[in-house]
């Protein structure tokens, strides 16, 4: 993942993402990271992960496209650090997907991440 001031790299990290990672995510379960132009809309400091900033997943395309297909499009996708009291982890957990959708960085990482980024700032999510 890199981050993007005035179109010039500032930070880039290692990242972790869904399980099923390539392609964009089409409904809840499918372990896929959505792909497009979102937004960071919030933080969240209480949840089962280290920190996190959710990303507006899912949008009003993204609600159609699954209605459309009768699945429901899953949603609370963050990015956020490792899972709770397991940080130390992350050497290891950093080198594989496992999210259910999620973008994952250390603990470290997410630290300054938070600093770095603003709440509505913009993503865009590819492969």
């Amino acid at each position: 993942m890199v981050l993007l001031s005035g179109g010039q790299p500032v930070k880039t990290y290692r990242i972790a993402l869904g399980a099923n990672p390539q392609g964009h995510k089409q409904q809840e379960g499918d372990e896929r990271t959505p792909e497009g132009l979102y937004r960071l809309d919030y933080k969240k400091e209480d949840s089962r992960f280290y920190r996190a900033m959710h990303i507006s997943y899912p949008n009003a395309v993204d609600k159609i496209s699954a209605k459309a297909r009768g699945v429901e499009s899953g949603g609370f996708i963050m990015v956020h650090g490792q899972r709770n009291w397991l940080g130390w982890l992350a050497p290891i957990s950093q080198r594989f997907d496992w999210t259910d959708g999620c973008i994952a960085l250390t603990n470290a990482e997410m630290d300054e991440f938070m600093a770095l980024v603003d709440v509505g700032t913009e993503i865009q999510i590819e492969w």
